[in-house]
């Protein structure tokens, strides 16, 4: 099933995915894409349902051929005070702010969103794999965090993270286990099924 380019016609419309809430550690990444109205790419489709290869691969198609596009970033510590799922909405919000074209319309992934401004918006259950600019948008999300957790992984090896990129892995905790936590982890979340004291 090839994915459509819009949801609402003859609009300027922002696709909105995030990447990284399901994560122990690092920021929640979020994208916002317009696309024209005539793109189309055979390979483009919901980022977990392709290899980094082909992620990165799109990534700087979508960024040339996108009429407006931006990545938004909201890091542990405010994942900590807001928790995970407003965070992962103002991430959406903080990627729109910084789009070069004000969009009409707001196609977002997922069943949750709080109104951005003035500015309509449908919420579409995997809608990385319905609507090209939430794909396109999916892509960018996943490549710019990943690329985040390859370069903090530098610092850190111990836990994994350039093949992990801080989901919840055995590699990955059981470095938390070995090394306890650091600035970068989000200390409200369930970091070891034994809920060992941390911090």
């Amino acid at each position: 099933m090839s994915l459509k380019s819009f949801f609402k016609p003859n609009c300027l419309e922002a696709g909105t995915d995030e990447a990284g809430r399901g994560c122990l550690a690092g920021p929640v990444v979020a994208a916002a894409v317009i696309l024209p109205p005539d793109f189309k790419h055979e390979l483009l489709n919901d980022s977990k349902k392709l290899t980094e290869k082909q992620r990165h691969f799109l990534r700087p198609i979508i960024e040339e051929v996108a009429l407006a596009w931006a990545v938004g970033y909201v890091w542990q510590e405010e994942i900590d005070e807001i928790n995970i799922l407003q965070a992962s909405l103002l991430a959406m919000h903080k990627s729109i702010d910084d789009l070069s074209l004000k969009p009409a319309h707001i196609i977002v992934d997922g069943n949750k969103f709080n109104p951005y401004k003035e500015i309509p918006h449908e919420t579409i259950i995997k809608g990385d794999g319905k609507y090209l600019s939430i794909a396109a948008a999916s892509v960018l999300a996943k490549t710019y965090r990943d690329d985040y957790m390859d370069k903090i992984h530098l610092d850190f090896p111990m836990y994994a993270w350039s093949k992990n990129k801080g989901y919840p892995t055995k590699a990955h905790r059981q470095g938390i286990r070995d090394h306890g936590i650091t600035s970068h982890h989000r200390k409200t979340f369930r970091l070891l099924p034994e809920q060992l004291k941390l911090f």
